[in-house]
């Protein structure tokens, strides 16, 4: 990508930007995938967050916005044309991060450097206008991409596509799970036993108890496989796919030996800073589930299966533009793959608990019921009303799933599919 050499404040961090969008927009990358390329010369964090918020949204707000930039242009600019991305970027600034007209249309100009500048500068200034005199203006909520929005009402249905929307629109409240039941000086909300609910007006790391490792981010939704464990009294259970470690905390924190696996060395390094400051012991494993397997078979097994993350839309908005039924459709082979893989490593007695945080049935109902069908010595263990946080229930053959319009009250959930299944002795 062709830049500019010249130095203006804050350009770097809109470079890095559309770097992220041509990412997500063109190769189907995710953020994450793509910020270690897309940021490398950035050195500050601070710099790094602001091109991801930036990056993140665009691609939530990029149909309203888009409609902005095609009201002002006689002939429409390409999805992917580097003038769109510049005017995205711009815009999405101005009317959702409150940064000055000036700063946003300054850093965007450079964007197209060579390029039509003349052509960014006269549609920012013209949908400007439309912002001031009224004519034009974002919508209430920001509208689901056209293949998800239809796929999820088709599924759903309207009322919790909709509530999809209204769940996109602002940032996902500050989920914390506890080592122990004393959540200290914190005040929030609690909507489960070693959970509170907090506004994120603070960073993380800020708030007293961090350090000494009282608690770790965690979705309320996120942290529901875990607590279908109760208490583990020394008894093994292999967390698979546990990076970066919530969940073996978790467990960890209600007496089980655990023992995790992911395959992910650069994750794992982040489950082991977590480890670490929280003081909890799990033995770590980094290693191919279709290659390792355990020494015997465990008391306990949960398995949070790779899946499409379509559920997790809120905190990461680039899935909905990255993921459709083709990819979907990989996804839930490889959860298949991996539950007859694991299959054999539950005792008798036991208990396997699968998650995946996904709204789509394909890669959640759908694939429990096909693995009852192929698996007969499993049957589902029907998760109890109390077990759950509150306002939470389970479905009525007693798995869980939550979706965009469960607690929408209290700043919702992130979407998951959770079965508990036990092997029939």
């Amino acid at each position: 990508m062709n830049e500019p050499s010249n130095k203006i404040p804050g350009l770097a961090s809109r470079q890095s930007a559309i770097r992220l969008l041509d990412a997500v927009c063109r190769r189907g990358e995710t953020l994450d995938q793509a910020m270690p390329a897309a940021t490398g010369k950035l050195s500050n964090p601070s710099d790094k967050a602001l091109a991801h918020n930036i990056a993140a949204n665009v691609l939530r707000w990029m149909s309203a916005l888009d409609a902005m930039i095609d009201s002002a242009t006689r002939n429409r600019l390409a999805d992917d044309a580097k003038p769109r991305m510049a005017l995205r970027i711009a815009l999405a600034q101005v009317l959702i991060l409150d940064t000055p007209q000036h700063a946003a249309i300054s850093t965007a100009l450079p964007l197209v450097h060579g390029g039509p500048r003349r052509l960014v500068h006269g549609v920012f200034s013209t949908v400007m206008r439309g912002i001031e005199s009224g004519e034009l203006k974002l919508p209430d909520f920001p509208e689901i991409p056209g293949e998800t929005l239809d796929r999820w009402t088709h599924v759903w249905g309207e009322d919790v596509a909709h509530a999809a929307s209204h769940a996109w629109a602002k940032p996902a409240p500050l989920d914390l799970s506890f080592r122990s039941e004393t959540v200290g000086e914190l005040e929030g909300v609690q909507l489960a036993p070693k959970h509170l609910r907090m506004v994120p007006d603070l960073p993380v790391t800020e708030r007293a108890g961090f350090d000494e490792g009282h608690f770790w981010v965690q979705d309320l939704a996120a942290s529901i496989p875990a607590r279908l464990f109760g208490e583990g009294k020394g008894r093994t259970i292999l967390d698979l796919c546990a990076a970066p470690g919530g969940k073996t905390m978790q467990l960890a924190s209600a007496g089980w030996k655990v023992i995790s696996v992911d395959n992910n060395a650069k994750r794992m390094e982040r489950f082991q800073d977590n480890l670490r400051r929280t003081g909890l012991q799990a033995e770590e494993v980094i290693a191919d589930l279709m290659d390792w397997e355990p020494a015997e078979p465990a008391d306990a097994i949960l398995l949070d299966a790779p899946c499409s993350a379509t559920g997790i839309y809120r905190r990461h908005p680039d899935v909905l533009h990255c993921i459709g039924s083709r990819q979907i459709a990989d996804r839930a082979e490889g959860q298949r793959a991996l539950l007859d893989r694991i299959a054999p490593w539950v005792k008798p007695g036991g208990i396997l608990v699968y998650a995946v945080c996904s709204l789509e049935p394909e890669e959640g109902e759908e694939q429990i019921e096909a693995f009852l069908e192929r698996h007969q010595q499993f049957a589902i263990h029907p998760v109890l009303p109390a077990e759950l946080p509150t306002g939470i229930l389970p479905t009525e053959n007693g798995c869980i799933r939550t979706l965009p319009n469960t607690l929408a009250d209290q700043g919702h959930v992130d979407g998951f599919f959770i079965a508990r299944l036990i092997h029939k002795s």
